[in-house]
């Protein structure tokens, strides 16, 4: 009896002394911050918590997202016996030991058991093998917490036995409203400045911008005062705030793509390593750089496009820190590529024309002879086939007539483009001649 009193202090005092993020671990699903398209009102995590209905399932989601968080509300709310185990430390014995216990205790009290297990894609396959008929059957409700892919990591039948739920990274607003519960729960004050650079710098991670505001507040106080400056967030962070701000964030993309479109490897990559400092959304910086590849590279090297696209799926894919890489290597392929913009100006130019006066009739020759009767109505009539050439080729009209004349596309004589202009310019002589045999015929 004393020794649980003893360990009940021991408890309580570390508790108080515990990390900031664990100390505001919340007690219900209304305090949970963020993962509202799970854990919000009528979505399916919160039904299953409210109802004590919840079967094994797996939750993936980054560092700091509320996986834990999340668990030990399922604890607090929930009838059946709750354990918690670690997968870096647990082993198989300690798997079977509850299983014992868990089939002991719905015998004798008809009570259900839960494990929450933390990092579950650290359990190898012998052990998730120890735990899966136990899942199987339901003894066991399994919740998993994961930050890697489950689908490379987890036994394929432990992870079809469960129900996934992904958790995406806290979004500004989220970050901020822990910020201000931290601040409160240490007592200290911040300016708006010093939490809006913990919020940019957290990447999502709650937990990570929980630690850091434990840190500036100790440093506030280390020096006689209870509020924490930009100054205080600097030192926490180990990094100097940079200034990007609503004009910034327009500004700095604009030289971005400037540097990039003017060849200048060098800069692109300096404003890409400042976007990144500053939190900008890798995914924005992404889709500009797969429309520069068409807007100002386009058929001078054509695999221009190719490589930002991967660049694009390597952010979704990989994530930060990882994808910054690729997101250097694409500015670096882009900046040398040979430019131009004449597939801009080609789609401009037949815009205007499909804007502009005539009915844009489909040719009676291209039209659509696929189906009963087209032919009685002329569809498809003195079409020519161009495979059936040896050429590969055949003069044709494939525009309305009042359009059919317009020159929309002009290859530039930059990189992969004169190759196309030099084959173009080849059809252009070989129709000429066609014309001048029909004259002459």
């Amino acid at each position: 009896m004393t020794e649980d009193l003893f360990t009940h202090v021991a408890k309580e005092r570390l508790k108080n002394r515990g990390p900031l993020a664990d100390r505001l671990r919340p007690l219900r699903v209304d305090d949970v911050v963020g993962q509202k398209h799970l854990i919000g009102k009528d979505q399916p995590l919160r039904q299953l918590i409210e109802a004590d209905k919840l079967s094994s399932l797996i939750l993936w989601g980054p560092p700091g997202t509320g996986k834990t968080t999340i668990a030990r509300v399922i604890a607090r709310v929930t009838q059946q016996d709750f354990h918690e185990m670690s997968a870096v430390s647990a082993s198989v014995k300690d798997v079977r030991e509850l299983v014992a216990a868990a089939e002991r205790r719905l015998g004798e009290s008809e009570v259900g058991t839960i494990l929450f297990l933390d990092e579950v894609h650290r359990f190898n396959k012998s052990q998730q093998d120890a735990l899966l008929p136990s899942v199987e059957s339901g003894l066991i409700v399994l919740i998993g917490a994961t930050t890697e892919n489950p689908y490379f990591e987890v036994n394929a039948p432990l992870l079809s036995r469960s129900t996934l739920f992904r958790l995406e990274p806290l979004d500004r607003d989220s970050i901020l409203e822990l910020l201000a519960k931290g601040v409160e729960e240490e007592g200290v004050k911040a300016d708006s400045e010093a939490l809006d650079l913990l919020a940019d710098r957290s990447a999502g991670d709650g937990r990570q911008a929980l630690t850091s505001l434990e840190v500036a507040a100790a440093i506030a106080i280390g020096r006689g005062e209870r509020k924490i400056t930009l100054k205080d967030v600097e030192a926490s962070l180990g990094a100097k705030a940079i200034r990007y701000g609503r004009d910034d964030h327009y500004d700095i993309i604009s030289a971005f793509i400037k540097s990039i479109r003017g060849s200048d490897a060098d800069s692109g990559l300096y404003w890409l390593a400042r976007m990144l400092k500053a939190g900008e959304d890798p995914r924005f910086v992404a889709r500009r750089l797969v429309i520069l590849a068409s807007e100002d590279i386009g058929m001078a090297d054509p695999t221009s496009l190719l490589i930002a696209d991967a660049a694009a799926r390597a952010v979704e894919f990989v994530g930060l820190p990882e994808a910054q890489l690729n997101l250097a290597q694409a500015v670096v392929h882009l900046s040398t590529a040979p430019k131009s913009n004449r597939v801009t100006l080609a789609l401009t130019s037949a815009m205007q024309d499909v804007s502009s006066p005539g009915e844009g009739r489909v040719p009676p020759h291209l039209r659509d002879a696929h189906y009963s009767g087209a032919s009685s109505i002329g569809h498809g009539e003195g079409y020519e086939y161009p495979h059936n050439d040896p050429k590969g080729w055949v003069e044709q009209k494939y525009r309305p007539e009042e359009v059919e004349s317009n020159i929309y596309y002009k290859p530039s004589p930059h990189g992969f483009e004169e190759q196309v202009l030099e084959r173009m310019t080849e059809l252009k002589e070989i129709s000429n001649q066609e014309v001048a045999k029909e004259e002459q015929n």
